[in-house]
């Protein structure tokens, strides 16, 4: 991550629990999470891959998945997708990168050779592809898509669930030890 280009273009950043590599999100990037009570890591990593692609099959789109968490649309990566366990609970968690604002994504995530080279590529637009790309429904449109092929229940939050999560947030997540961890990185 080029955390220069992100400050000086006022990009937020911030550490997730489940680990893995550095996603770009923004307003255009659909985030989506997988919560279940098994605690059978490899099954529901399987099944929330296959039902993010069925999903996307269901939309024409040739979709693929790879060992690696990712989800492709003909052989390009359109989302990124990691996994997190707590006693009673799995969770898979990813972005569906829908549009973004590619110069931003490009300058800000900066992976290293080595990893381009593994993927075949010379550069991560050469490895990523916009769902955009692929269909000609709008991103609500698309969202609503998913919502009916995916959920099957809806949670509402109370008040009290939403001041829990802010504290949350707050005491984990903004903390500037826990988002830079243990690196050499400048707070």
């Amino acid at each position: 991550m080029n955390l220069d280009y992100c400050r000086e273009h006022g990009i937020e950043f911030y550490r997730r629990k489940s680990g893995g590599g550095c996603v770009y999100a923004d307003k255009s990037n659909v985030m989506m999470s997988y919560i279940t009570c098994s605690d059978e890591v490899q099954t529901t990593f399987r099944e929330y891959m296959q039902m993010v692609c069925g999903m996307l099959r269901e939309l024409g789109l040739d979709a693929t998945s790879t060992e690696n968490n990712d989800v492709l649309i003909g052989g390009r990566k359109v989302s990124g997708n990691a996994f997190y366990h707590m006693p009673g609970r799995s969770i898979v968690h990813g972005t569906m990168l829908f549009d973004t604002d590619m110069q931003h994504m490009l300058q800000a995530i900066t992976p290293p050779k080595q990893k381009l080279t593994k993927h075949g590529v010379e550069s991560v637009r050469q490895r990523i592809t916009l769902l955009k790309e692929h269909t000609d429904l709008s991103i609500e449109e698309f969202k609503r898509f998913a919502v009916e092929r995916l959920c099957s229940d809806t949670l509402r939050l109370t008040e009290e669930d939403v001041r829990n999560i802010e504290t949350i947030e707050r005491e984990t997540y903004l903390n500037p030890e826990f988002i830079y961890g243990k690196t050499n990185l400048s707070l």
